[in-house]
């Protein structure tokens, strides 16, 4: 099974922005639902948004707080992740994740992961 692959990642100060990229590579990204989850050191792995197979997103409204935003291109065979006004709480390894079965918000409902990208946030 082909590994979905971020980008994006980096350092970047307090307020600033980043967009995180994932190719779920293997088969068309048009018949699966992606997702994004963050870890950071110490920390479990949290859900942060998803995109359905619809293109219908879902946010983990307590992390994102209305700064960031999924979206998906098929035609691209991408996902993206904006990420604006970042803080250095949002500092962690974040991972693209092909969606499964069941709610979006459980990692159990994805059944093929990225290696992660890293997201440092200075303050």
């Amino acid at each position: 099974q082909v590994q979905p692959v971020e980008s994006g990642g980096g350092l970047v100060q307090a307020g600033g922005s980043l967009r995180l990229s994932c190719a779920p590579s293997g088969r068309t990204l048009s018949i699966y639902g992606m997702g994004w989850f963050r870890q950071a050191p110490g920390k479990e792995r949290e859900f942060v948004c998803a995109i359905s197979r619809d293109n219908s997103p879902i946010y983990n409204l307590p992390v994102v707080k209305g700064r960031f935003t999924i979206a998906r291109d098929d035609a691209k065979n991408r996902v993206y992740l904006q990420m604006n006004g970042l803080q250095p709480e949002d500092t962690a390894v974040y991972y693209c994740a092909r969606h499964f079965d069941g709610n979006y918000y459980y990692a159990v409902s994805y059944d093929s992961w990225g290696q992660g990208t890293q997201v440092t946030v200075s303050s």
